[in-house]
């Protein structure tokens, strides 16, 4: 951390001052065997806190079937820990809206509040969905994650609102505050927590919250919670950006692996507490109006990103790794549904199993990164010749089949003669400057081109690889055109 920050966040006086209650309550805090006598005691010092606290036990959030009438009732229907984090949440909260009302005069408290008690309850509510008990301990976290953009505020009025006013998001101002002051808010915010003694977990939060999940420690945790709802709040205040539901997406699966209709569950579980929040920090969040609207388009959103999703994970699989043609379940799929078009309504279908000549000798010879990008070549200069209704697919090893739909045998001649001589042209230089080239041999067939009609999908397959052998046979680098007086091979 920058030490000259460190320094002026010890001495400076224009920083937020907690109230008594506040200190109490975060001894209180602190205390693993906190007595729940004294909580009632502290709480009962100040008359709106107490009224906060019995609103609270008494709302839906906690779904209590008894009531609460005094702050003693209260305790014992939250638990002593829940009740000093909901009063630390409560005090400090209005304490600070209040202080952080005089810094500079564009500083926008009023969004600046609206976002982290959004973001407080999106932290909650991803609690909830993730199976937290800790619920009340993840909306304080959420609720001063961003504690540091006030230090800032507070400390260099000036120097601060430059940066903070140019930023265009988030993650933007996290950046130029760390180019500008060597420091940003998440660790300014951090070390601000630590100077009031705040319970170690909740600086914690305040640190982890803008960087990468640790390695192999995906899973429900304060910080993983604290540091989806951030990107949940961005969506929840700025619906109309489909960027916040996409990066909302993203941290959800990174840290907690939530998927896109567990996320639509944390929002409408935020959209059905959001009433009692409002009125529990009377800020407004939302008009009654727009929660709908914004169920609506998250609900859209949400499921136009799953389809595309399935859309994504089902083009990889159809795929050959390696140089990104199709592979050979794709192309026993393809061949089903195109023969049988082909044979219904009497349309000629041409099939061209492409070998590459000697390759072994080339992996032995040159080493297989030296054949992989030749076969990697092979596929980029057939795909750039042949039409988007055509198919090119890895048959296997270094043999490809090409699939071309409404192509007569004529048709195909002209075409797989370029295609020949371009995998000749290909030459792959090696680091040493030895240059490795290729031939392939082809084998071609028609179906319901002329009086040749085959029965099965695999017949005009064997048919191909009959071709293709005699190709091999006749000494490479040949197109060979399925006859009858061809052998065929099982």
């Amino acid at each position: 951390m920058n030490n000259n920050l460190t320094q002026r966040l010890r001495s400076c006086t224009t920083l937020p001052t907690l109230p008594t209650i506040a200190i109490k309550i975060i001894d209180l805090a602190n205390d693993p065997d906190a007595d729940i006598n004294k909580a009632c005691q502290y709480i009962a010092l100040d008359p709106a806190l107490t009224a906060k606290i019995l609103k609270t036990a008494n709302s839906p959030i906690y779904k209590s079937r008894r009531s609460a009438t005094n702050v003693r009732q209260a305790v014992s229907i939250l638990g002593t820990h829940a009740v000093t984090v909901i009063a630390l949440s409560f005090s400090l909260a209005n304490s600070l809206i209040k202080q952080s009302g005089k810094y500079h005069a564009a500083f926008d408290n009023n969004n600046f509040w609206r976002r982290s008690i959004t973001t407080a309850l999106a932290s909650r509510a991803l609690g909830i969905k993730a199976g937290l008990i800790t619920l009340d301990d993840l909306f304080l976290a959420g609720l001063l994650q961003d504690i540091g953009i006030l230090a800032f505020s507070a400390m260099m009025p000036q120097e601060y609102f430059e940066v903070y006013s140019s930023a265009a998001n988030h993650d933007e101002l996290l950046q130029k505050e760390r180019i500008t002051f060597d420091i940003g808010h998440d660790e300014l915010g951090h070390a601000l927590l630590k100077k009031w003694h705040l319970p170690d977990y909740i600086a914690l939060a305040c640190l982890t919250s803008h960087s990468q999940p640790p390695p192999n420690e995906i899973g429900p945790t304060i910080p993983a919670c604290v540091a989806v709802s951030r990107h949940v709040a961005d969506y929840f205040l700025d619906p109309g950006d489909a960027g916040n539901i996409t990066a909302a997406t993203e941290a959800a699966k990174k840290w907690l692996n939530l998927d896109s209709i567990a996320l639509m569950d944390v929002i409408d579980n935020m959209a059905t507490e959001l009433v009692e929040v409002e009125e529990l920090f009377e800020i407004t969040i939302h008009q009654p109006d727009e929660i709908s609207a914004i169920m609506a388009e998250a609900k859209e959103l949400l499921t136009i990103q799953s389809l595309s999703k399935v859309r994504e994970l089902e083009e990889k699989s159809q795929h050959d790794g390696l140089t990104g043609a199709r592979n050979r379940a794709y192309f026993d799929e393809t061949l089903q549904r195109e023969f049988y078009l082909s044979s219904q309504h009497a349309l000629p279908l041409t099939i061209a199993m492409i070998d590459l000549d000697h390759f072994k000798k080339i992996n032995d010879t040159f080493g297989h990164m030296a054949g992989d990008a030749l076969l990697i070549a092979t596929v980029r200069t057939i795909i750039g010749q042949v039409r988007h209704d055509d198919t090119l697919c890895r048959y296997g090893g270094e043999e490809f089949a090409l699939v071309l739909p409404g192509t007569t045998l004529s048709a195909a001649r002209k075409l797989l003669a370029r295609l020949k001589e371009s995998i000749a042209a290909i030459a792959h230089q090696l680091d040493d400057g030895r240059v490795v080239k290729v031939t392939a041999s082809i084998g071609v067939v028609a179906n319901m081109d002329g009086n040749v009609k085959f029965e099965f999908p695999e017949d005009i397959v064997k048919a191909a690889d009959s071709a293709l052998y005699a190709a091999k046979h006749a000494g490479r680098n040949q197109i060979i055109e399925w006859n009858n007086s061809l052998p065929t091979f099982n």
